[in-house]
């Protein structure tokens, strides 16, 4: 069995994208990045990740519809979404999963590894 932690990331900033991977990494996990929900989407269809870490707006399908489809495919899958707009996730009409984390832009990447590993552990 695979005991690395797995990360779906879906970011549609080249440079905030490459940035989170590349912490992540540094921190020991394993990371699968798109630019878009869609694409994300259909990776998750074809293999297993532990978490989904999203943008909330972003083109073609947006961070909440691609939590949504994506606990769907697999309700254990878990979820963080990265925005400026925290109002947009937490908002109770928006039909995101219920124990998504929210990190608010700008945040520090420790707090952004801290939060994973919370995340995952629990």
């Amino acid at each position: 069995m695979d005991v690395m932690t797995r990360i779906l990331l879906a970011e549609d900033d080249n440079d905030m994208r490459r940035f989170l991977a590349k912490a992540l990494q540094n921190a020991g996990y394993e990371v699968v990045s798109f630019d878009n929900g869609k694409s994300a989407y259909e990776r998750l269809r074809e293999e297993p990740f532990t978490l989904l870490l999203t943008d909330i707006v972003m083109p073609e399908m947006d961070g909440i519809e691609l939590a949504r489809r994506a606990t769907q495919l697999d309700p254990d899958l878990k979820v963080m979404f990265i925005t400026g707009f925290a109002a947009v996730a937490l908002n109770p009409d928006s039909n995101a999963p219920k124990d998504a984390k929210v990190l608010s832009k700008p945040f520090h990447l420790r707090d952004l590894v801290r939060e994973v590993e919370k995340l995952v552990a629990a």
